[in-house]
């Protein structure tokens, strides 16, 4: 999938060696980390991703809830943190 022509740029500060690992995991699926981190970010926003392309972990967080009411979670959290 090509790049827009117009890109925002953000500046991040990032553990040097989160950062050579996360340059690993894009090498490996033959992508970039800004390709990454902007499908993240995308997903954090609530934009309606496209299924497999999210993170593995992201998509572990996803369906971590299911079957689970608002209502439950809510009881939930509220007893965690009395």
């Amino acid at each position: 999938m090509p790049y827009d022509t117009c890109m925002a740029k953000l500046t991040l500060s990032v553990d040097d060696g989160v950062v050579r690992q996360a340059k690993r995991y894009a090498k490996a699926r033959n992508t970039s980390v800004s390709r990454l981190i902007e499908r993240f970010l995308d997903a954090l926003a609530g934009s309606t991703s496209r299924e497999g392309h999210d993170p593995p972990v992201l998509r572990r967080l996803r369906g971590a809830l299911r079957g689970v009411s608002v209502a439950d979670y809510r009881a939930h959290v509220k007893r965690k943190h009395r």
